[in-house]
Order: C-alpha cells, then sequence, then structure tokens
C-alpha cells in the first residue's frame, strides 16, 4: 500500500470515527425529543440553513419525506421576503448552523417565534442566538473535520445528516411503517423494483 493510499484510508478511518463518536456524544434526551416532536406536529415540518447547512437540510427534508412526514426547506433569502408567510401555528422550524449566529438565520427567528411554533436548533453551540431563541437544542459536535486546516465543513456536515438519518430510522419503527408505504412514497428507481418484490413476498 502506498502512501496515497494509506492517506485515503485514513481519511474514510477519521469520518468514520467521528460519526461513532457522535452516536456517544450527542444528547439521547434531545435526540429522542426531536423524534417525539416530528412525530407529533400536524402541520409541516420546515428546514433551514446556509451554505453546507442548506445542503445538510435538503437532505434530511428528502429521507422525511419518504418516511411520511411533510418537510419543506426554507431559503433563508426568500424566509424574509414574504416566504416566512407560509409558516403556521401547528408547523416547526429547524434550524442548522454549526456557529448558531448565522446572520441570514438570526436575522428572522424572531419572526419565527412570534408565529408562537415550536423552535428546534441544530448546532455546535447551545449558547448561541438561534439557540437561545429555540425550544429544543440538539448540540452536534464534532471533533475533527477531514481538510488539514479543520475548517472545511466535511464531517461536521455528514454529522448533521446522520442525526436526521437517525431520526428518519426512528420515526419508520414508532409508526410501525411498512414496504407498502415505503413503496408509496417511493415506487421508482432500484429501491422500489426492490420494495415491489419485497412486498409482493410478505404478502
Amino acid at each position: 500500500m502506498d502512501q496515497n493510499d494509506k492517506k485515503i484510508n485514513s481519511l474514510f478511518t477519521l469520518e468514520g470515527e467521528e460519526i461513532a463518536k457522535l452516536g456517544q456524544s450527542i444528547s439521547h434526551n434531545s435526540l429522542q425529543s426531536l423524534v417525539e416532536l416530528i412525530e407529533k406536529t400536524k402541520g409541516n415540518i420546515f428546514l433551514t440553513g446556509c451554505g453546507t447547512s442548506a445542503m445538510a437540510a435538503n437532505k434530511a427534508v428528502h429521507t422525511l419525506r419518504v418516511v411520511g412526514i411533510s418537510a419543506f426547506f426554507m431559503n433563508p433569502s426568500d424566509a424574509v421576503h414574504g416566504a416566512l408567510g407560509a409558516i403556521k401555528k401547528d408547523d416547526v422550524m429547524i434550524f442548522i448552523s454549526k456557529g448558531g449566529s448565522t446572520k441570514e438565520l438570526t436575522s428572522f427567528v424572531e419572526n419565527v417565534a412570534a408565529k408562537g411554533i415550536s423552535i428546534v436548533t441544530i448546532t455546535e453551540n447551545p449558547d448561541s442566538f438561534l439557540a437561545q431563541h429555540s425550544n429544543l437544542v440538539v448540540k452536534v459536535h464534532v471533533d475533527r473535520e477531514l481538510d488539514a486546516f479543520n475548517l472545511l465543513a466535511t464531517v461536521s456536515t455528514i454529522a448533521v445528516i446522520s442525526i436526521f438519518d437517525v431520526v428518519a430510522s426512528l420515526v419508520m419503527e414508532n409508526t410501525d411503517y411498512s414496504r407498502k408505504d415505503f413503496l408509496l412514497n417511493h415506487p421508482s428507481g432500484a429501491v422500489g423494483e426492490k420494495l415491489r418484490k419485497e412486498t409482493k413476498t410478505h404478502e
């Protein structure tokens, strides 16, 4: 194995180890509270974030939709130009922000709070402005990013995505989400084909 192979393997190993550590460091109570909030919400779940947090939010939206949750991404720039009108009293807003002080998000968190809905913040900083304006805070901390500067949002982005992967899996279990339910939401592609075969097998 040459040096390049070793370096590549070490980076994959580092990322895997950081995600494994997250399972130990994250508050299981706050994660369970997030699951329960999502399950009992009668309205929509809105997720918002900037940069790579926006990418993580969009992935989370898709994952939640697959398991039957009415989830949508709220573009921060659109939010302050009228899109906040989509938020109603039975909805939930989830802010994703590593530092919890992203100005594009802090600029409208008070508007969201004024609507009387539940606010969740996913962040590394539980003392941040966004966290202080939230009903629930889920702290997400990783020790290392992959790059040499420890700044590129790599592992931290995967960490946020993994949280919603876990949430979606728990929702599936708690709601007795069936293969038929899955097939209704995901009828195409390799997943749809596999589900169709498995559904027939289990009938």
